[in-house]
C-alpha cells in the first residue's frame, strides 16, 4: 500500500469537494479548481475526508495511487492558503517592473523582456530585484516562475541572473592568468 495514498485528505471548513466519476472539483475561498484524474483511480468523500484507493496492485495503479492523493491535496492547499514561488534578480542593471498585467523585466539585453501573466496568476513586484508569483494552481505557480526564470538563468562565473529565493549557485573559478 502507498504510504502517501492510503493517508485521508481532511478537507477544512469552507471547502467543498465533488467527485464526479473521475473529475474532481475543489471549491474554497480563493477560488476554484477542477481536474480529471486516471479512470482506474478510485476517489470518495466520506465523513469530510477525502480517500483515495487504487483497484489493484499493478505497477501503474500503484504509481498512481499516490500521485492522485498528492495532486487532490495540493488542490485543497492552493484553495484554501494558495501556493507562491520567490525569484531573485541579481546583476547590474538588472531590474523587474509591473506594468498593468504585464510583466516588464531588463536583463541585459538590448530589450526589456515583457511577460503577461497567465490566468489565475498574479505577480508582485515588491523590490525591483525581487517578484514573487502567486496563485491557487501550484503547477501553473511553478511553470510560470520557471519561465520568468528562463529569460535569463543564473549563470556560474558570476552568479548574474534570475534565481529562486532559496538557491544555491555554486559558482565556478575564473580562467587562471596565462603565463608566457
Amino acid at each position: 500500500m502507498s504510504r502517501i495514498g492510503r493517508m485521508p485528505i481532511e478537507i477544512p471548513k469552507g471547502v467543498e469537494v465533488k467527485v464526479d466519476g473521475n473529475t474532481v472539483t475543489v471549491k474554497g475561498q480563493k477560488g476554484t479548481l477542477t481536474k480529471e484524474f486516471h479512470k482506474d483511480m478510485i476517489i470518495k468523500v466520506e465523513d469530510g475526508k477525502v480517500l483515495v484507493q487504487r483497484p489493484s496492485e499493478q505497477k501503474l495503479h500503484k504509481s498512481l495511487h499516490g500521485l492522485t492523493r498528492s495532486l487532490i491535496n495540493n488542490m485543497i492547499e492552493g484553495v484554501t492558503n494558495g501556493f507562491q514561488k520567490g525569484l531573485e534578480i541579481n546583476g547590474v542593471g538588472y531590474r523587474a517592473q509591473k506594468q498593468g498585467n504585464k510583466i516588464v523585466l531588463t536583463l541585459g539585453y538590448s530589450h526589456p523582456v515583457e511577460m503577461e501573466e497567465p490566468a489565475g496568476i498574479t505577480v508582485e513586484v515588491p523590490a525591483q530585484n525581487k517578484l514573487i508569483v502567486k496563485g491557487i494552481d501550484k503547477q501553473a505557480v511553478g511553470e510560470f516562475a520557471a519561465k520568468i526564470r528562463a529569460k535569463r538563468p543564473p549563470e556560474v562565473y558570476g552568479g548574474k541572473g534570475i534565481r529562486y529565493e532559496n538557491e544555491v549557485v555554486r559558482l565556478k573559478e575564473g580562467k587562471a592568468g596565462a603565463k608566457g
